[in-house]
């Protein structure tokens, strides 16, 4: 048996198929015509857009429009002026097309891949694999056709691109086994859309494996079984056959209330990084944007984005939404999310330092770029500011000072916003929730963030191994200061969501309700899941388990008490 992550959920049986990457090596030159260089250079990316052109629309028909958008990422980055420039420069220099176009992707794979933030690093995929494409188009290299592979095929390969996974005959193909990738990369992702089990990081995946090698790839344990025997076959068939019930269980919460047991209605939201996110919660039936990641906007390019692009971009989120609420947050950069021109200073330990919030303030004029093209926006629907990383009521005063001016200035110009609009506080640090009663007066709704309350509130860096297991929100000091936070929320008569990954946990769903939590903003994927969890628990039910767990002293001791309450 080997391991590796599960990224898509469930049970494929089937026979390998390796995928090898094509032979991409050249011999590079310095005294090319530039003419002639550009020539092949344009040549090969009209190739590239057709191409991606044609791979978007397939992917539309088989996995759906959040997919084929991230298709369509791929050609926005060829089309990025800064990228085109700098490829240009290198050929002017007299660089051959292919060493150009290698050169500058190994840049920016290498400023990506220096972040310590999972959706960043995906960036860096994504520009290998733009990378394989053009270098093959410029060789004139042709690739493997995996649209025509055999029938009940798991396919091996180190690096499951998303220009590969949109070739894929889903109907063909009944799992993926790479040695690399995580939950969060594109290729996750559209396994998971086209609803084929995967399990990714396996190492040394194309050697361990041999082509027509009978196995079960088991995504949700992350486990791969080899040459397995009839009766280990048919147990893993009756376990896809369940696993197939439980999804079609699932799609009978598309189109419903999110509602306790007892008929209490709560919001369920979803957690977005760009607009064309958005059509991803659409399509898994979610009923706001809980959270908008605005860094993204910000990242892979030279310089800021203007105000008119970023209107665009929160306008465009707010049309796919169709009037349902977005929360956006204002620009939290810092700590794991570098944007080189933005000019951060190297810090000692970024997590506690000059980041989010902080820096906007400290940078009113390119804030108040920001805090313009959201207002603009909010006339096209239910749009919401969420301030990161609030340690104090200062900082909320401060921006709302900053809103207010700019309202006055479109006010003068007679551009249309939304006069109602609403201002909340992500609660992220332990600071703010102790501070919860006093932040209420001044937002209009707080936001939980538990990923980073929790780092702060333990003390722990999750990235450290050596104290990881530190790092869970089930600690008791973590569960009071999200009940307290609540608490202070309901008194003032505010509405307290979370959008950090515990929202979606089946084992703290029963905590939150308890608590009173209003709004849960979990992945796209996990919205239907979060809603058949929360409608199994009562208020009354949710309050006796609660009482139990709240009195115990250790995480170890909280987590068993909850095991024997849920079914997972």
């Amino acid at each position: 048996m080997y391991h590796g992550i599960g990224a898509s959920k469930g049970y494929g049986i089937g026979r390998v198929t390796i995928y090898r990457d094509a032979d991409l090596r050249y011999t590079p030159r310095s005294d090319c015509d530039a003419q002639t260089e550009k020539m092949r250079l344009n040549d090969a990316l009209k190739l590239f857009f057709e191409r991606n052109e044609r791979l978007s629309e397939r992917v539309r028909e088989t996995a759906g429009e959040s997919a084929a958008e991230i298709i369509l990422g791929h050609m926005m980055m060829m089309k990025d002026p800064y990228m085109c420039s700098e490829i240009e420069k290198r050929i002017d220099a007299g660089q051959c097309a292919e060493a150009a176009v290698e050169a500058v992707c190994d840049l920016f794979i290498a400023m990506f891949s220096a972040v310590d933030d999972e959706m960043t690093k995906q960036r860096a995929t994504d520009v290998r694999d733009i990378k394989s494409e053009m270098l093959a188009l410029l060789l004139g290299v042709h690739t493997v056709d995996l649209s025509d592979l055999p029938k009940d095929t798991v396919l091996v390969a180190k690096e499951l691109t998303p220009s590969m996974t949109a070739c894929i005959d889903r109907k063909n193909v009944v799992g993926f086994i790479t040695e690399v990738g995580s939950k969060t990369s594109h290729a996750a992702i559209l396994a998971r859309a086209m609803e084929i089990p995967a399990v990714l990081s396996v190492e040394n995946a194309t050697e361990k494996f041999k082509n027509n090698q009978l196995v079960i790839v088991d995504g949700i344990h992350g486990e791969i079984l080899t040459d397995p025997e009839k009766g280990t076959v048919a147990a893993y068939v009756r376990l896809r056959m369940d696993f197939e019930k439980e999804r079609a269980a699932l799609e009978k919460f598309m189109g419903l209330e999110t509602l306790t047991k007892d008929g209490e209605k709560v919001q369920l939201f979803a957690n977005i990084g760009t607009p064309e996110d958005a059509s991803q919660v659409i399509a898994y039936d979610g009923e706001g944007v809980g959270l908008f990641r605005t860094e993204f906007l910000f990242m892979d390019r030279s310089t800021m984005p203007d105000e008119n692009e970023q209107f665009e971009a929160y306008k465009k989120a707010l049309l796919i939404m169709k009037n349902k609420t977005v929360i956006i947050r204002t620009l939290d950069i810092g700590g794991d999310k570098e944007i080189p021109y933005l000019g951060l200073k190297k810090e000692e330990n970024p997590f506690l330092g000059f980041r989010a919030v902080r820096y906007c303030l400290k940078n009113s004029e390119m804030y108040k770029t920001q805090l313009r093209a959201l207002l603009r926006a909010s006339a096209y629907g239910d749009l919401q500011i969420m301030i990161p990383l609030v340690t104090g009521v200062d900082e909320v005063r401060q921006v709302k000072t900053l809103i207010r001016e700019i309202q006055a200035e479109l006010d003068e110009k007679v551009i249309a916003y939304n006069k109602d609009l609403k201002i909340g506080v992500m609660i992220e640090t332990p600071s703010a929730a102790i501070l919860a009663d006093v932040l209420a007066k001044e937002a209009d709704f707080f936001s939980i963030g538990t990923n980073d309350l929790t780092g702060y509130t333990m003390a722990v860096d999750r990235g450290n191994a050596d104290v990881a297991y530190l790092y869970s929100a089930f600690s008791p000091a973590v569960l009071r200061m999200i009940r307290h936070i609540i608490s202070e929320g309901k008194k003032a008569g505010i509405p307290v969501g979370m959008c950090g990954e515990a929202a979606a946990d089946p084992l703290l769903i029963p905590l939150l309700i308890s608590f009173g939590l209003d709004e849960y903003s979990v992945n796209p994927t996990s919205l239907l899941a979060t809603r058949r969890e929360i409608s199994r628990w009562s208020k009354q039910e949710a309050d006796k388990i609660a009482e139990s767990v709240m009195a115990l002293e250790t995480e170890k001791q909280i987590v068993s008490e909850l095991s024997r309450y849920i079914h997972l």
